[in-house]
């Protein structure tokens, strides 16, 4: 059974952290603003445009203290990840999560952080949201109905997405649980503590600029692992930026994943809002959901 952490109500405190990649301190600030005018309090942590001069927002130690705190702070009532890139991996087996499991929160954010919906999932069997991060909220994106889909998530609004139709999907209807995320950290986990487990569930991958025969090799790591085999349906988001080699690959990324499948007979809907572009709508890891891949509408709903 999975557990839901409190949905949020005015006034509760969001914690903002860097636990992997640098990002500057005003490239947070309108997601800060917006925050406060849906009626929420900000806690900023350390690591957020923190005192640094590589790539990390901070040394492993110091994320690893300032998502600690967040975590520890029974007033911080959900924690939004400002950005991803690479670095989740380096401190995920050092987290105490005794706290986090005596009171859940939601934890935010996409990319890097499907490092954290994993492990969680897999370890805890609390909920947590794969959702837009500060960038998103950038010239003008704080109105479009990607971030407003993670305001509507953390109000507890059940959340109903359909997209277009695409040459490769697979109809049919299921029903399982949500798991996944970034296909790149989702390969990069198996055999860990943060492994995922997708029998009988609705697997979802996105990724960017990924060359094409990587995107094939971690697909066949996922297969081989026997990921892919038994499960409920698959969603596949955008893969955006996707580069080739001078020989080309002789494939889209889209046949290379409808490939990897096309011995299964479970559902399959291509081009769903989940990715590392505009399009990326708020969604519940672990939470039952119902996949409906028709000739005419794809429908994906709590």
């Amino acid at each position: 059974m999975i557990r839901i952490p409190p949905y949020l109500q005015k006034g509760d405190m969001i914690g903002l952290v860097c636990p992997a990649g640098y990002m500057p301190l005003e490239k947070v600030e309108t997601c800060i603003q917006t925050l406060e005018e849906w009626g929420y309090r900000v806690r900023l942590g350390a690591s957020v445009g923190g005192d640094s001069d590589n790539y990390f927002s901070g040394t492993d130690d110091e994320r690893l203290d300032d998502l600690q705190k967040m975590l520890n702070d029974e007033e911080v009532k959900a924690i939004l990840c400002a950005r991803g890139g690479y670095g989740a991996s380096r401190i995920i087996d050092r987290i105490r999560f005794k706290k986090f499991k005596e009171h859940p929160k939601w934890i935010i954010g996409f990319s890097d952080v499907t490092v954290f919906h994993s492990h969680i999932y897999t370890r805890y069997r609390i909920s947590t949201l794969h959702a837009p991060m500060a960038a998103a909220f950038n010239d003008g994106g704080a109105e479009s109905e990607y971030v407003l889909s993670l305001k509507n998530a953390l109000e507890g609004g059940k959340l109903k997405y359909q997209c277009e139709t695409n040459e490769f999907n697979r109809t049919g209807e299921c029903i399982g649980e949500l798991v996944g995320g970034n296909l790149a950290l989702l390969a990069h986990l198996t055999g860990t503590d943060s492994d995922i487990k997708t029998k009988g569930r609705i697997l979802f991958i996105e990724d960017v600029g990924e060359y094409l025969y990587n995107v094939d090799r971690m697909l066949l790591q996922m297969k081989r692992s026997g990921k892919l085999s038994k499960l409920a349906g698959l969603v596949v988001g955008d893969f955006t930026d996707m580069k080739d080699t001078d020989r080309p690959f002789g494939k889209t990324v889209y046949r290379i994943i409808r490939d990897a499948v096309d011995e299964y007979d479970y559902p399959v809907c291509f081009g769903f809002p989940v990715s590392h572009g505009k399009e990326n709508v708020a969604l519940k890891v672990g939470v039952g959901y119902k996949l409906k891949v028709g000739k005419n509408k794809v429908l994906l709903e709590e």
